[in-house]
């Protein structure tokens, strides 16, 4: 009688860990699950296999924002005049292979995700907070990269674009402080034609990667 009530305990406690876990993650769609200890998974018993799911999908999700969006904002944030378009044209172009793969690789993982989740057996109560923190974390981020990829991918092009031209007209672009000056009005129409859409593409993508602004922060 005693062991059963000891084991009773335990997975009451494992619960209540649970719970209190899940209530723990921030209500901000994106949020990064903190990752456990392993005296933490302890507490968490067999719930800790639960909680995996959310940490395996926001890892992957992270490391593929690593090497796509992330590295096009930082090339994008280095663009303060017209002569920057060419010292970043090769490591704008350098993004695009990774940000178009984005998509995919982040649908992969949330087919395995929800896999995984399909499997598992709660609570009631548990399936209530779970199914929360699950579309915080997993398809609301999910969604949102499909909606950032393309505005990402067309902003990187563009860019790239406005590189190449520039690179093109060799010497007759003299660049004067923040601005560049062409030998004829045909040359300063097309770069004119280029940079106009930059700034709606830019503003649709800080739009799009909000949802996303938590994964992108360094992880601690």
């Amino acid at each position: 009688v005693f062991q059963l009530a000891a084991c009773g305990d335990s997975e009451a406690d494992q619960r209540k860990a649970f719970i209190t876990l899940l209530q723990s993650v921030p209500s901000q769609p994106g949020s990064a699950p903190p990752t456990l200890s392993e005296e933490q998974k302890k507490r968490l018993g067999p719930f800790a296999n639960d909680y995996a799911i959310l940490t395996t999908f926001s890892q992957q999700l992270r490391q593929s924002m690593a090497v796509s969006l992330k590295p096009l904002l930082e090339h994008v944030s280095q663009i303060r005049v017209p002569q920057d378009y060419l010292t970043q044209r090769d490591g704008v172009r350098s993004t695009v292979g990774a940000i178009n793969l984005l998509g995919q690789q982040v649908q992969t993982a949330k087919t395995q995700a929800d896999s995984a989740r399909r499997n598992l057996s709660q609570p009631q109560e548990i399936q209530v907070l779970y199914e929360r923190v699950y579309s915080l974390v997993v398809v609301q981020p999910a969604v949102a990269v499909g909606n950032v990829v393309p505005a990402a991918a067309t902003l990187a092009q563009q860019l790239a674009q406005v590189g190449d031209f520039l690179q093109a007209q060799g010497k007759q672009a003299i660049f004067v402080g923040n601005q560049v000056q062409f030998e004829t009005a045909q040359q300063a129409a097309r770069y004119n034609a280029l940079i106009t859409p930059l700034a709606t593409q830019q503003r649709d993508l800080m739009n799009g990667l909000q949802p996303l602004l938590p994964l992108l922060q360094p992880s601690l």
